[in-house]
């Protein structure tokens, strides 16, 4: 029983800063985004809709909504661009999509916890990016927990 608890307990460690990593690493990248869209918006809306470009690192990535819940980047699915997400819910039935842009216009960012398929694993799994506002876009990158 002893080693069963110490097992659990080794596990659950190692994998506690992967996801610790994972939040610095969304952030770093949202903020670097939003940099550059402070700089030059349609540059960086190409950029972010590159899969091969600088604000995707592995499984992360950056995304952009304007401020009506319009995808204007996505890397990984070009055919959400151009579509309002702002009344489509995740798979528990939360509009997350009007969380992250309420929470960028309040207060210039927000993390928001939603579920949502994981491309790698193809399950829904529990999801939370950091949102940043840049110019009248919410910037973000999220990780699965």
């Amino acid at each position: 029983m002893k080693i069963r608890l110490l097992i659990s307990t080794l596990l659950a460690l190692s994998f506690a800063p992967a996801f610790a990593g994972e939040k610095e690493d969304a952030t770093a990248l949202v903020n670097e985004a939003a940099a550059a869209v402070s700089k030059d918006k349609a540059a960086a809306i190409a950029v972010m809709s590159d899969k091969g470009g600088r604000f995707v690192k592995g499984e992360l990535y950056v995304f952009a909504y304007d401020m009506n819940g319009v995808m204007v980047a996505h890397p990984i699915n070009a055919k959400l661009i151009g579509k309002n997400l702002l009344e489509v819910p995740d798979a528990d039935g939360k509009l997350f999509r009007k969380e992250i842009i309420s929470g960028v216009h309040a207060s210039g960012s927000a993390s928001v916890g939603y579920k949502y398929k994981n491309p790698k694993s193809g399950k829904v799994e529990d999801k939370i990016s950091f949102c940043k506002k840049a110019a009248d876009l919410a910037v973000c990158a999220g990780y699965y927990k």
